[in-house]
């Protein structure tokens, strides 16, 4: 009788992938960037369990969006007090907060509750082309399309 596989802690093969955000539209790089934190590129995934791998983004000053949303599309927070809304244009974002932008982009698209924490902590988001993760030897990764 066979089993359907479970990955555990034991049986998890954890990679480094650089991704170059350069001329890149910030939805569509969010999306893989996302199933690679979460693991569902690999044939052991498992719903319940971080099986995903550690990706490190450059040149995020540099990503793309496409139409008008540089002027149009604005993030909000809250301080939680009355009249404590603020806002920022996804101009202000990425010449001031570029890391920020891509951050809170793919954390929108991971689980929410602690899995989706613990699987944010494997982002790795630098606004230029430099990065300290040379001895974790990251293989380039290319996205599709």
């Amino acid at each position: 009788m066979r089993t359907t596989f479970m990955a555990n802690a034991n049986n998890i093969e954890r990679k480094w992938y650089v991704v170059d955000a350069a001329g890149k539209t910030l939805g569509r790089l969010s999306t893989e960037v996302a199933t690679l934190l979460r693991g569902k590129h690999k044939p052991t995934f498992t719903p319940h369990v971080d099986t995903g791998d550690n990706v490190i983004i450059i040149n995020a000053e540099k990503i793309e969006l496409t139409g008008n949303k540089l002027n149009d599309k604005i993030y909000y927070r809250h301080s939680q007090f009355p009249g404590g809304l603020k806002s920022r244009t996804a101009l202000e974002m990425r010449t001031n907060y570029p890391t920020k932008m891509l951050e809170l982009a793919i954390k929108g698209m991971l689980p929410k509750g602690s899995l989706g924490r613990q699987m944010f902590k494997k982002l790795h988001v630098y606004a230029g082309s430099e990065h300290p993760h040379q001895a974790q030897q990251p293989e380039v990764y290319e996205l599709r399309g």
